[in-house]
């Protein structure tokens, strides 16, 4: 369920992102890169919960706010999950081994991916989560 040239913009519940977020972990595979945007609260970890579920990941996977990174078992690959909201500029990305982290060895999902400025290859999807006015329990998820 990767973005098409045309891209997807849905509407869904708190419980449908969830099991839209497990079918699109299921499409992905090893080499992808996902980049989820989106404000405060919108749900870029909610999703990443149901992403990593979906494409196999049996540990509990909790938000990387402080650790900036953390990496988790499947069976196709490994999973890293980057939050960068606490990066002061995309040059911190070096300190981190983000050029290791690219690459066909493991599927890479990025919250805040806008501090990695250029540093995030292009081939990658962009997922933007946002809330919808009027009702808390929906989103807007925009792929592209």
């Amino acid at each position: 369920m990767p973005a098409t040239g045309e891209g997807i913009d849905l509407r869904l519940s708190l419980a449908d992102l969830g099991r839209w977020g497990e079918a699109f972990g299921a499409s992905l595979a090893p080499g992808a890169i996902v980049a989820l945007h989106g404000d405060l609260g919108a749900g870029k970890t909610t999703l990443v919960q149901a992403i990593c579920r979906g494409y196999g990941v049996s540990d509990e996977v909790t938000s990387p706010t402080y650790a900036l990174v953390h990496e988790y078992a499947a069976p196709r690959s490994v999973v890293r999950h980057l939050d960068l909201y606490r990066l002061e500029s995309p040059a911190d990305l070096t300190n981190l081994g983000f050029d290791d982290m690219l690459g066909p060895d493991a599927v890479l999902l990025v919250e805040w991916p806008e501090r990695a400025g250029d540093r995030l290859p292009s081939t990658r999807t962009d997922v933007r989560l946002s809330h919808v006015a009027g009702d808390a329990e929906v989103r807007r998820v925009v792929v592209r």
